[in-house]
Parts: C-alpha cells; structure tokens; sequence
C-alpha cells in the first residue's frame, strides 16, 4: 500500500537512489521523484515490479494547462506508469471550478489509460473545499483522490481522509500523503479506506521499524497480521 517518494525540493540524488532501494527491498508498489530525476529512477528500478510514477505540477498545481499536459506526456513516454498531479489550488480558492476541472481533464485525456491521482493538498482547503474539490477530481476522470504533496507546513488528518471517503464513495480511490507518520495513523487511515500511502524514504523506515518490532513482539492488531 506504501508509495515511496523523493519530491521534496531538496531530494538529491543520494535520495532518490535510497527510496528506489528501499521500495525494491520491502515491495512497495511505486515510487515517485520530481521530473528532473525520473529517468534514472526507471533506470534504477528497470527489471523490479515496483512502478516509476510521474510528477506533475508539484508542487502547486500553478502551471498552465498546456505545460501540465506536456509534463504528463513525457512522462507517460519515459516510462512512467502512474501520474500523480497538482489540481490548481489558486483557481480551486478562486472559486474558478470549471477551470480546475477542466485542467484535471486535459491531462487524462493526455494519459489515456493511465492511473491519474489528483492531489488535492488539503492543507490549504476548508472542508466545503475539499467535498468540492474531490467531486470536480472524479468528474474529470481521476483514479484516485491524492490528500497533499507533502509540500504544505501540516499534514494530511484523519477527519480529511474520513471526509473524502464520504464524498467519492467507491468512485475514486483514496491516496493520503504528507503527515502520515507513525504506523497507527496509517492503520487508522486504511481503516477509514485508504488503499495507498505516500511516504518519503526516512518516514517510511521508521513505519517498516515499527513494523517489524510489532510482528516480532505479536502485537500487531487486527488490522495488521503478524504473519507478514
């Protein structure tokens, strides 16, 4: 369920080589870096189950149509097996609802087939906004609803994710991101619906740690079984 992510804007290279290890070693299904590393990250992961996904408009969702759609474009052409993208957050606050859905359209025409997760960054959002926001994303043919880029000075809550889950239903899978930090505000998450989780490199060892120590120590819980 875990996707590993090297998005910041001060992920090196050292970065992304370890989120590629560490999602090859513990089979997490897909990880993520900006644009710029991309390609190296197919490199690295070429021959492994783990899917390269895509990064498009991180980390505000500000760019034009057009570029967003090259974005994806060139992606989708390196390899890229999923597209993670910025939904406009300025023109979602401006109230300019067409003009956000129909951004989130242009790229998944652009994409076809693909899995598109649009990222909501609930973090700047009142609750209105993201029932709002989610409902434009499922009009406009997204796969998944994303929480945050992991970007925004708070994280993805439990309410948000509960409130996302009530809007979209079974419509739109859900992704949280940013401010997943601990194994049971992950289980927690998952509880209320949440099939997959972005994670960065450092987060993620210390969620697999706790992991570990749970399952050596047969106290994992119902929602996650010691057997692995």
């Amino acid at each position: 369920m875990i996707d590993l992510s090297a998005v910041r804007a001060d992920s090196d290279w050292n970065d992304v080589r370890s989120v590629a290890e560490l999602a090859a070693q513990c089979s997490c299904v897909a990880v993520f870096a900006l644009p710029a590393f991309t390609g190296e990250l197919l490199e690295l992961l070429h021959g492994t189950p783990v899917i390269v996904g895509g990064a498009v408009g991180f980390p505000s969702g500000g760019e034009t149509t057009t570029i967003k759609v090259a974005q994806a474009g060139e992606l989708i052409d390196l390899g890229c097996g999923e597209i993670d993208m910025v939904q406009n957050i300025g023109k979602l606050l401006s109230g300019k609802f067409a003009e956000v859905e129909s951004d989130i359209a242009a790229v998944k025409q652009a994409i076809g087939s693909v899995p598109l997760k649009v990222i909501l960054e609930c973090s700047y959002l009142s609750p209105e906004q993201i029932v709002t926001a989610s409902e434009i994303a499922v009009r406009a043919g997204a796969s998944w609803i994303k929480t945050g880029t992991g970007w925004a000075s708070s994280g993805t809550t439990v309410e948000q994710v509960r409130l996302i889950k009530q809007t979209v239903g079974n419509t739109a899978k859900i992704k949280a991101a940013g401010g997943v930090r601990d194994l049971d505000t992950l289980l927690e998450m998952h509880r209320l619906g949440v099939e997959r989780f972005g994670i960065g490199y450092k987060t993620a060892q210390e969620i697999f740690n706790e992991l570990q120590i749970r399952q050596r120590a047969g106290t994992c819980g119902p929602a996650l079984p010691c057997n692995g």
